[in-house]
């Protein structure tokens, strides 16, 4: 058994977990690897075994479906070997809102933001009483930019940020640290389930670049990092104009603009 925190990461199968379990085990951490493709994840357990000499199980996890996410948070907020959490699971849905259906969007919604948040919430509690522990939440960058068009997969990455923030500054003080990942469009299946042809997106990162960025942001204790942006200063202005308006929503009085005419 390692003597590093075992670190728990939901859809671990492929994609941007299979790697984030690679980096982990190559580091000599233990995993719990969650996802529903059971014949992937016992393939990559049993490669991960033998390359790095870690222990590795494996959760077969529906995040939609209650009791087996409630057997999930139980697992966080049970066993103490747990001090990483990387909340990567998630879905993008296929066309516009107006092509979804109310169960589609709320399908999207179970698995992006209320599993997600119950994960979160199942282990804060053991971590802040600890003092130590992570939280890494995979967001986008769709979660700032509306013009992309993807409404509710936006939305529901913008909630991503805004939770990652809050538990930031909350849990923070605590010593937990919480990490919003914030990537562009990154070569994984999300876009074939989604129907969308990857070669026609103007550019696409490599999952291994963006998993070793988003280590290089958590090895720093970012609360955000968003690994295609170069110009980290927009990033910083963006904050700094967000933050300077925060006294000016204290008023008891609407804006003179919104005043009605005498």
């Amino acid at each position: 058994m390692s003597a590093l925190p075992s670190v728990l990461i939901t859809g671990a199968s492929t994609g941007i977990g299979a790697v984030y379990a690679d980096r982990f085990a190559r580091r000599g951490h233990d995993l719990i690897l969650a996802a529903r493709d059971l014949t992937r994840l016992n393939a990559l357990a049993a490669r991960l075994r033998q390359d790095y000499g870690v222990a590795v199980d494996v959760v077969p996890t529906d995040l939609n479906v209650p009791a087996a996410l409630g057997r999930l948070e139980a697992l966080l907020h049970n066993d103490e070997r747990i001090g990483v959490l990387i909340n990567n699971a998630g879905a993008a849905g296929t066309g516009g809102f107006l092509d979804q259906s109310p169960d589609q969007v709320a399908q999207l919604i179970g698995l992006n933001i209320t599993a997600l948040a119950r994960l979160s919430a199942a282990v804060a509690p053991r971590f802040a009483a600890a003092g130590r522990g992570a939280i890494v939440n995979v967001g986008s960058v769709v979660g700032l930019a509306p013009e992309l068009g993807m409404t509710v997969y936006g939305a529901t990455k913008a909630f991503v940020l805004f939770l990652s923030q809050g538990l930031q500054l909350e849990l923070g003080p605590k010593g937990v640290y919480v990490q919003a990942v914030l990537p562009s469009a990154t070569r994984t299946e999300i876009w074939e389930r989604s129907g969308k042809d990857i070669d026609a997106l103007p550019a696409v990162m490599e999952v291994d670049d963006l998993v070793d960025a988003a280590l290089a942001g958590y090895d720093r204790r970012e609360p955000v990092t968003i690994p295609p942006l170069h110009d980290a200063g927009q990033w910083e202005a963006f904050e700094a104009a967000r933050t300077a308006m925060l006294p000016n929503f204290m008023q008891s009085q609407p804006a003179p603009r919104y005043r009605a005419a005498a």
